[in-house]
C-alpha cells in the first residue's frame, strides 16, 4: 500500500462524493469511534467475551479499512505527507527495536 497514492485517492473520493472533509475535531471522534468498533470484534471475537449474534457477522477488514480511511482524512487536512512521516517512523522502530525484540525472552 502506498500511503501517498492512498492520501490521493482519499481526497478525490472527499472532492467527488463527500463535498468536504469534516472538521479535525469531528473526524478525531470520528476515528475514535471506528476504533472502538474495532476493538469491540477483537474483543468479543478473540478476547473472553462472548460474541453477540449482532456482532458475528461484522468484518473486521471493513473496520479497519474505517480506521485507515480516517487517518488518511486526518492527515490530508492537517497537511501531513503519511508516506514520508511512515517512511521515517519504521526507520527509527528499525534501529531501536531490532536487538530490543531479539533479546526479549518474553518473545521466544
Amino acid at each position: 500500500m502506498n500511503l501517498k497514492n492512498s492520501q490521493l485517492e482519499v481526497d478525490n473520493w472527499i472532492k467527488n462524493h463527500g463535498v468536504r472533509y469534516f472538521n479535525e475535531l469531528t473526524n478525531m471522534a470520528q476515528l475514535t469511534e471506528e476504533v472502538g468498533e474495532v476493538a469491540r470484534i477483537i474483543a468479543r471475537r478473540y478476547g473472553e467475551q462472548s460474541e453477540k449474534e449482532s456482532d458475528k457477522n461484522k468484518d473486521l477488514g471493513e473496520e479497519l479499512a474505517d480506521v485507515v480511511f480516517v487517518v488518511l482524512c486526518l492527515a490530508n487536512q492537517t497537511g501531513i505527507d503519511l508516506q514520508a512521516a511512515f517512511d521515517k517512523k519504521l526507520d527509527l522502530k528499525t534501529n531501536r527495536d531490532h536487538d530490543r525484540h531479539h533479546n526479549n525472552d518474553k518473545l521466544k
